[in-house]
């Protein structure tokens, strides 16, 4: 942790004998204090890299097809930073001020054609500066009380919005009055109890404390407030392609793994008819990109059921019904799930994918590099001056090639 500095000995400058020397001694005063206080260390700025090692993503080699980049970013909401729920990091950064303009710093590093953003709050605030960095903002706010929510950000120079349209989980309550799968998934999972999932509390058992509410009833346990938003895009380049990109922040608690895979399969259904939408609006094939924090680590539940394949035993018909829009991990496509992307004193796995729908005419090509477990930015957890909120943002860059 950094020294706090000595207060500046302004006993023993000179005095001045003019107003002159008077200004010019309060100048130098104010220069002294100022170099002395940016003595924290700058926010990480991550670079791309090759996606299966070696390789250079700078290559002179000619491309014809499209190219664009996403990061997905947790960026912690303010409205969740107090100093008692993050004892480990320096008060310093935890400020406002000092956190906004570190992860504003980060944003504008990445260059990236599209931001996926969760936590998102003060949400005028980055919409405004973004806007000066060229990028247009579309954005969901939590349900209920709740002051956070998501967002997607998009370089209007990459990419056209076509449409958008947005998932309130909330809406879950209704399957169970209508009778359908999603419904009938809840009640056997609340007759048969909850015995999934590794994930133990993360950082949101601090940020967002459990609704009050009887959670055997199905429509007290379903209304978790959690959101998400998805945008169809005509990306500009040599040739049309349309691609439905989508950001979401599932809810945290491990004892609610039920209802975290009640909306994975909510969320699974609405992009799927989302997609056929798009598709005979703009008589497209588009391609399917979902990005955000899935508060599920590798190989639970959510995970299984979002990149799951279906059986070859099975129908066409019933993979459409229980598996209604495939979809692949780009990590675990190309170098693996990362080690984490939440680092707390609790808790530290993956957290946060970027899945996209696998087709020959889509792959990722580069991504977002990310720190070493023993790396010296981690230690002692986030955030810190480092990383200026408790997950580190992912991101990949894709390569579209035409039909």
């Amino acid at each position: 942790m950094l020294k706090a500095l000595p207060p500046l000995p302004f006993h023993r400058l000179p005095v001045a004998s003019s107003k002159r020397q008077h200004s010019l001694f309060l100048s130098n005063a104010k220069r002294i204090r100022c170099s002395r206080m940016s003595t924290n260390p700058a926010p990480i700025c991550p670079k791309f890299i090759p996606a299966e090692g070696g390789g250079n993503i700078n290559s002179t080699s000619k491309f014809e097809g499209i190219r664009f980049s996403l990061v997905s970013y947790n960026i912690l909401a303010q409205v969740y930073v107090r100093s008692a729920l993050y004892p480990h990091s320096p008060s310093a950064c935890l400020k406002w001020k000092n956190r906004s303009d570190a992860v504003l710093t980060v944003l504008k590093s990445f260059g990236a054609d599209f931001l996926c953003l969760q936590e998102l709050d003060n949400e005028d605030f980055y919409k405004g500066n973004m806007e000066t960095e060229g990028y247009s903002s579309l954005y969901i706010q939590r349900s209920g009380q709740k002051r956070d929510g998501c967002g997607i950000f998009y370089k209007i120079s990459c990419a056209e919005l076509l449409v958008e349209d947005r998932i309130y989980y909330n809406e879950l309550v209704n399957s169970i009055k209508d009778g359908s799968s999603c419904g009938d998934d809840q009640n056997n999972t609340l007759a048969g109890g909850n015995n999934d999932s590794d994930l133990k509390s993360s950082s949101w058992s601090k940020k967002d404390s459990r609704d009050h509410g009887d959670l055997n009833d199905p429509y007290v346990r379903l209304k978790r407030d959690c959101v998400g938003i998805m945008a169809a895009f005509r990306l500009k380049g040599p040739f049309d392609h349309v691609v439905i990109v989508a950001t979401t922040h599932l809810y945290w608690d491990p004892e609610l793994a039920d209802v975290k895979l009640a909306q994975a399969k909510y969320l699974s259904s609405r992009l799927a008819e989302f997609r056929t939408q798009v598709s005979d609006r703009y008589d497209c094939v588009p391609s399917v990109i979902v990005a955000g924090d899935f508060n599920s680590v590798p190989g639970d539940k959510v995970y299984q059921y979002l990149t799951l394949r279906c059986p070859k035993s099975a129908t066409l018909v019933e993979c459409i019904e229980e598996y209604p829009i495939p979809l692949c991990s780009v990590h675990a496509s190309t170098r693996g799930e990362p080690r984490f992307t939440n680092c707390t004193p609790d808790f530290t796995d993956t957290l946060d994918y970027i899945f996209f729908s696998p087709s020959d005419r889509i792959k990722p090509v580069s991504i977002l590099e990310l720190p070493d477990a023993d790396s010296p930015s981690v230690v002692g957890c986030l955030p810190n001056y480092y990383h200026p909120s408790d997950h580190i943002p992912i991101g990949a860059e894709f390569e579209i090639t035409k039909d």
